[in-house]
C-alpha cells in the first residue's frame, strides 16, 4: 500500500515549481514597454523591503556581483526611481534608497498586479480554497523565514 505522506522532497519540487511559474506571471504581467525591466523591479523590491543600503549590500541582497549593478543603478538613478546620499558613517559610499517619485511608481505597480491577482482569485476560487489559499501563504511565509535564516550573511551586510 502506497504512503499517503506526501515526501518532503516532492513537496519542495512542487512548490518552487508554483512559486517559479506565478512569480514570472506577475512579473510578465506588469512589463510595459516603459516600465522597469525584470531586473531593475528586483533591485526596486529590495530597497522597499530592506530601505536604503550600500550598493555593496544591494549587491549581496540581489546576491550579484557589484559590477553587474552599477549600469542598472545608474539607469535607476537618471529614471528617477532612486537617489544616493552620502553614508553617515563611512565618507567613500553612499546609500541608495528610492525616491518619493520611486515609491509612488512602484507601488502603483504593486497596486497593479494585485487587482490583476484578486481578480482572477475571485474568478477561479471559492470562499473554502481562498482561506486554504491564506493558510499556505502561511506556510510558504514559515518556509521562507527559515531558509532565510539557515542562509549565509549577505556580502556588505
Amino acid at each position: 500500500m502506497a504512503s499517503t505522506i506526501p515526501d518532503p522532497a516532492q513537496c519542495a519540487s512542487r512548490l518552487r515549481t508554483s512559486v517559479s511559474q506565478l512569480t514570472r506571471q506577475l512579473r510578465s504581467g506588469s512589463a510595459a514597454p516603459d516600465g522597469p525591466s525584470v531586473a531593475k523591479l528586483s533591485v526596486l523590491g529590495q530597497l522597499h523591503r530592506h530601505g536604503p543600503c550600500t550598493p555593496t549590500t544591494l549587491a549581496g541582497l540581489e546576491r550579484v556581483k557589484l559590477q553587474s549593478l552599477t549600469r542598472l543603478l545608474a539607469e535607476l538613478e537618471a529614471e528617477g526611481w532612486i537617489g544616493r546620499t552620502p553614508h553617515p558613517t563611512d565618507g567613500r559610499q553612499w546609500l541608495l534608497s528610492l525616491t518619493a517619485e520611486g515609491i509612488r511608481r512602484l507601488k502603483a505597480l504593486m497596486r497593479s498586479r494585485e487587482a490583476a491577482l484578486a481578480e482572477v482569485i475571485s474568478a477561479t476560487l471559492d470562499a473554502d480554497q481562498r482561506a486554504l489559499l491564506l493558510r499556505a501563504c502561511g506556510l510558504i511565509d514559515g518556509i521562507a523565514a527559515a531558509l532565510e535564516s539557515s542562509d549565509p550573511p549577505a556580502p556588505g551586510a
